[in-house]
């Protein structure tokens, strides 16, 4: 009899062990799942941000169009920005990303854009609350607007950098 309940117990310990491996085993295939689906997930966001950067460019709201004489590729009408920047509320959740920022390459000028020192600032901001957060791609564009030397107006083109940020987490 004592025999008989000895191996019983051997038995329950051997199913409780079992059941804890296959448990164990559960619970590491798991968290290789949700890390495999978190870098899925950061790998979709960087493409995504990617493939916004070559089109962001040309789109309506940033390209020059036909606006200094014939139509332009990677060319951003730097009045446009001035315009989108002040009504970048209507537009917070419209592109995807967290943020999205110009700078001029040539001549260096760190100052902020703002209405008041506008054109002779060399950085605009669209979305400032969330600057600096996630991770920066880039392009080069050619920053355009009107400008005037000696009362005379012309069209005065500027190399630069068109940078887009997403989430990474």
């Amino acid at each position: 009899m004592v025999k008989a309940q000895v191996k019983i117990q051997q038995t329950a310990f051997m199913l409780i062990a079992i059941t804890l491996f296959f448990v164990l085993a559960g619970l590491f295939f798991l968290s290789m799942k949700m890390n495999s689906l978190k870098n899925s997930a950061t790998d979709l966001e960087e493409k995504n941000a990617v493939l916004l950067l070559t089109k962001l460019a040309d789109s309506p709201e940033f390209s020059c169009g036909e606006s200094y004489g014939t139509q332009k590729t990677s060319c951003v009408d730097f009045a446009k920005l001035m315009i989108l920047k002040e009504e970048i509320s209507n537009y917070s959740r419209f592109w995807g990303v967290s943020d999205i920022q110009i700078l001029k390459i040539y001549p260096e000028n760190f100052e902020e854009c703002t209405s008041l020192n506008y054109p002779n600032c060399g950085k605009i901001i669209l979305f400032p609350e969330n600057s600096g957060s996630g991770t920066y791609l880039s392009t080069f564009v050619s920053l355009c607007g009107r400008a005037s030397l000696s009362g005379v107006a012309y069209d005065k083109c500027e190399i630069a950098k068109l940078m887009v940020s997403y989430n990474d987490k």
